[in-house]
């Protein structure tokens, strides 16, 4: 074979080159980045995410994902749920594990009999995982034929996974083994079980969570942050779906398949509308509530929320009135910076908390006030006649913004004036059994698509900008999370079926020598788990309209 070149990224950004006169694993060559080997989790191979065991057998730029990055955090958790599978199903093989949400650094599990996990159960699994770790068996990655794929699910038992290939009908399908477990593969994995050492497993609720380090420091595990209110809506929801018979991909496309989407579809916005009722009702019997404040992560579907919202209140006798927190950020040259020396457009400092206060004090007691209206071209605030607001009787405001639960926001307003409300996508889907879908994933997707709809930004935009997002939301948004009076799940479970017809298109646009690149192929690769439902079955109120256009809501 001709001679490879292969460019090695350092930790200091300095290249080196190797040639190889035969192809190699890329752990062959962990010394050559000059950094500890243990530290090295993947790599990405012309900005394609790879495991260590890939064979470099072309010209390729070769860059390490280290242990205390991000994406190495997502491996790392990713691997941790294969190594519970495989030592659950040894210990447990007449039970189906089930994966469920986030939960602070965790994930919450239970299995399918419904049955409480004992303590001593929870426990065994621990110690095992313990030993698989000891160990340090290989975790393999191969391919087998689809038929071996579907007797291999069957006799494990993995109900889920195996009717996921009946929507999959490829020749070959790849999975991952850890000794005598397989699962279907969906994204790159450790090498072997020997790196996972960090983790527990801790009893909560009826199941139990797996916990793990941040991202930050891989080293150790944080301490346990409950979230009650939060998980207890994701469990109605995991209730509703299993009475629904739709908690996985492969459900969802068998709807999509034998054409009864169209009724699940109706159902599942009935009842998310059904819970905005609920919420207006506990709004109507606090009697004392002057404002409602709605607060959730970036696309949450805040806007459409706020709106649906809206209907309920006047349907009950209110009158609601919108006032937009966008309007009262402070002029460009006040915007506080963050450490890179970049506006920082998502402090509470960015925004005029006195001007905000006073407007709302003076419109609780009955003065005529005049909006500001911010202009994002020039930087500066602006006043017109036409925004004049007075509140009159059974007039009630509704304000959203990622500090709507930051008691900070509005300090002058008394407390039984306000009702907090915090908004998360929580899809209670699976991609089978054990795999999860991330919250993240979800509203990442639904941002790519309004971006490009109504921002003329492409996906590789959208995905660069996105961490920066994220930091802003642990900062300024989930911290409060609990101070909500209501929380609203926005996620809809036939969503990525129709998001996926516009997002796909867009991120094979992203370009193998773009950073963005190895994220939009993960991104590509997690949709394809879905059949597709054309966009003209979604209603014209529903929050997926907010992404996709097409609403009778004004935005």
């Amino acid at each position: 074979m001709n001679e490879i070149t292969i460019k090695l990224v350092k930790s200091n950004n300095e290249v080196s080159t190797v040639s190889l006169s035969k192809e190699i694993p890329v752990y062959h060559l962990l010394s050559e980045f000059g950094i500890p080997a243990e530290k090295i989790l993947a790599v990405k191979i012309n900005n394609l995410t790879s495991s260590l065991n890939t064979l470099l057998s072309y010209n390729a730029t070769v860059e390490p994902i280290l242990d205390n990055s991000k994406e190495g955090a997502f491996i790392y958790r990713r691997s941790l749920c294969l190594l519970l599978a495989a030592a659950a199903k040894k210990l447990y093989s007449d039970k189906r594990l089930l994966v469920g949400h986030s939960l602070g650094y965790g994930y919450y599990y239970t299995f399918d009999d419904g049955a409480p996990v004992e303590e001593k159960q929870i426990k065994a699994i621990e110690m095992e995982m313990k030993s698989m770790v000891e160990k340090d068996i290989p975790i393999i990655t191969s391919e087998i034929s689809w038929e071996e794929a579907a007797r291999l699910f069957e006799e494990l038992n993995l109900i889920e996974t195996r009717k996921q290939l009946n929507y999959n009908c490829t020749p070959t399908v790849k999975i991952n083994s850890i000794d005598r477990f397989s699962d279907l593969y969906f994204e790159t994995l450790v090498r072997s079980t020997g790196t996972l050492k960090v983790f527990e497993l801790m009893p909560y609720a009826e199941g139990f969570l797996l916990r793990f380090p941040k991202s930050s420091d891989c080293s150790k595990l944080p301490p346990f942050v409950d979230e009650p209110k939060l998980f207890e809506i994701y469990s109605e929801y995991k209730d509703w779906g299993k009475r629904m018979k739709v908690t996985s991909a492969a459900s969802l496309n068998e709807l999509i398949t034998n054409r009864k989407i169209n009724d699940f579809i109706e159902i599942t916005e009935t009842f998310q509308q059904k819970n905005i009722s609920y919420i207006a009702s506990k709004i109507a019997s606090k009697k004392t509530v002057k404002v409602v404040l709605i607060a959730g992560p970036s696309s949450s579907g805040k806007t459409t929320s706020a709106k649906k919202l809206g209907l309920e209140l006047q349907a009950i006798g209110f009158t609601p009135k919108i006032i937009s927190l966008d309007n009262y950020y402070v002029d460009h040259s006040k915007t506080p910076r963050d450490e890179n020396g970049q506006p920082d457009y998502e402090c509470l400092e960015a925004l005029d908390i006195e001007l905000l206060n006073q407007n709302l004090v003076d419109l609780f007691d009955g003065k005529e006030v005049i909006i500001p209206t911010y202009d994002f071209h020039s930087g500066t605030a602006y006043y017109e006649d036409s925004n004049r607001m007075k509140l009159e009787e059974n007039d009630i405001l509704i304000m959203e913004g990622i500090h709507g639960l930051n008691d900070k926001l509005t300090p002058k307003v008394p407390a039984e004036y306000k009702f907090k409300i915090y908004l998360s996508a929580l899809t209670q889907l699976n991609l089978d059994d054990h795999n999860r879908i991330s919250t993240s994933d979800n509203r990442l997707i639904r941002r790519i698509v309004r971006d490009a709809n109504f921002r003329g930004k492409g996906a590789a935009g959208t995905i660069e900008m996105w961490p920066s997002v994220r930091r802003g939301e642990e900062l300024h948004i989930f911290p409060f999370q609990n101070n909500a009076d209501a929380i609203l799940n926005t996620a809809l479970d036939y969503e990525l079926s129709v998001l996926r017809v516009y997002a796909a298109p867009l991120l094979r646009q992203v370009k193998p020598t773009q950073k963005e690149y190895s994220e939009a192929r993960r991104l590509l690769s997690f949709l394809e788990n879905f059949s597709t439902i054309p966009p003209t079955s979604v209603p014209q109120k529903s929050i997926i309209r907010e992404f996709i256009g097409g609403s009778s809501f004004h935005y």
